[in-house]
């Protein structure tokens, strides 16, 4: 079964590291077979919306964020991993990996 997963990236500025989170996470999770949706907001708005079929379908959200989101209530009951927008640019394989490990406890 091929994991889903989706996520937030989010900066202080909503410029370079929003967008350098998403395309590490986006590489990363292709080079391990996980299917991803990563949601941009940054100083030009909101990117590649995350939709109630999106929400409900990923296994966990990954915030990797450094700033309040916008509609974070849509997450509610979701497993959460919560980590800084500059981890997935230094190693987001990692971030996946540990977002994944939520899923394997129950």
């Amino acid at each position: 079964m091929t994991r889903k997963l989706i996520a937030v990236t989010a900066c202080a500025t909503g410029v370079a590291h929003t967008y350098m989170a998403e395309k590490a996470l986006i590489q990363a999770a292709k080079k391990m077979n996980i299917l991803i949706k990563v949601e941009t907001q940054g100083a030009t708005g909101i990117g590649h919306y995350l939709t109630p079929r999106d929400v409900q379908i990923g296994e966990v959200v990954i915030l990797a964020t450094d700033t309040k989101i916008r509609d974070s209530d849509r997450f509610d009951g979701k497993k959460i991993f919560q980590v800084g927008v500059s981890d997935p640019i230094k190693n987001a394989e990692k971030v996946i990996n540990n977002a994944l490990a939520l899923t394997d406890t129950n």
